[in-house]
C-alpha cells in the first residue's frame, strides 16, 4: 500500500475557537491511538484533499512541527453541508500487531457489463466495504470485474475474496448489479393508446354518416310538402265546380 506524507501543525485553539482555523484556510483535526494522548492538529485544506478525495486507501505518514511522526489512516471526515468542504477530520494511529476496522473503496473494472449492452442499467450500491485487518494487510481498493454481469445479476459481499482481511459488512448486501430496463409500464400503456387511436376514425365516420343522412332527409321532407300542394289545388277546383251546378238549376 502506498503512503502519503502529511505535514501538520499542533493546534491550540479548540471547540468554538476552531472556526478561526477554518477562516485561515486550515482544517482542524485530531490524531488518536490506543495508549497515546490525543493530539489536536491542523492542516491546509489542499493537503487534506489529497487523502480525502481519492479512490484508494493510503497510509498517512504524519509529520508534526515538533519533529515527531506517526503512521495513521484517515478514520473520519466531516463536511460542511452547504459547501462540501472538509471542516474536521480524525486520524487513527496504527499499531503493527493490532487489527483495525477500515472502509476500503470499491473499484469497478472490465468495461461495460454484458447486461448494460443488452439494455439494463448498472447500479453501484456500495462504494466502500468495511474490513478488519492488520495495518500491513490493508488493501488499497477492492476491484470487481463487471464485464460478464448480466441483467438481474448482482455481486454481494459474500462473493468477495480479499486475502488476509475479514469482511465486516453483511454478507447479503449487494455491492453492484445490473437492473432490468424500465419498459413494462410503457408496454402496458401502448395497447390502450393504439386502441383509442383506432376508435377515433370510427366515431368521426359515424358522425359524418349521421349528418349526411340528416341532410339527405331534409330535402325529402320538403319534397313531400311540395307534393301536397297540388292536392290542395284539386280540392279548390272541386269547390269552384259547385256554383256552376247551382246556376244551372
Amino acid at each position: 500500500m502506498s503512503e502519503v506524507v502529511v505535514h501538520a501543525e499542533i493546534r491550540n485553539n479548540t471547540g468554538k475557537h476552531a472556526k478561526h482555523t477554518l477562516a485561515n484556510g486550515m482544517v482542524p483535526g485530531v490524531y488518536y491511538a490506543r495508549g497515546e494522548q490525543n493530539i489536536n492538529l491542523q492542516v491546509p485544506v489542499v493537503t487534506l484533499n489529497q487523502v480525502v478525495f481519492t479512490s484508494e486507501t493510503h497510509i498517512i505518514d504524519l509529520h508534526l512541527a515538533d519533529g515527531s511522526s506517526h503512521k495513521c489512516i484517515l478514520k473520519d471526515v466531516q463536511f460542511d453541508p452547504v459547501t462540501d468542504r472538509p471542516v474536521h477530520f480524525d486520524l487513527q494511529g496504527l499499531k503493527e500487531n493490532e487489527k483495525l476496522s477500515i472502509e476500503i473503496p470499491v473499484s469497478l473494472v472490465g468495461g461495460i457489463p454484458k447486461g448494460v449492452r443488452d439494455g439494463g442499467m448498472l447500479q453501484h450500491f456500495l462504494h466502500k466495504v468495511r474490513v478488519l485487518c492488520l495495518p500491513k494487510d490493508i488493501p488499497e481498493k477492492i476491484e470487481i470485474n463487471v464485464a460478464e454481469l448480466g441483467i438481474n445479476n448482482f455481486v454481494h459481499v459474500r462473493d468477495l475474496n480479499v486475502p488476509n482481511v475479514t469482511l465486516v459488512e453483511a454478507a447479503d448486501n449487494a455491492i453492484v448489479g445490473v437492473m432490468p430496463p424500465h419498459v413494462v409500464k410503457e408496454e402496458e400503456v401502448a395497447p390502450a393508446v393504439v386502441e383509442e387511436a383506432a376508435k377515433e376514425p370510427e366515431v368521426v365516420g359515424k358522425g359524418k354518416k349521421t349528418e349526411e343522412g340528416a341532410e339527405g332527409a331534409a330535402p325529402a321532407e320538403k319534397g313531400e310538402k311540395k307534393s301536397e300542394k297540388p292536392e290542395k289545388a284539386e280540392k279548390g277546383e272541386k269547390k269552384s265546380e259547385k256554383p256552376e251546378k247551382k246556376g244551372e238549376k
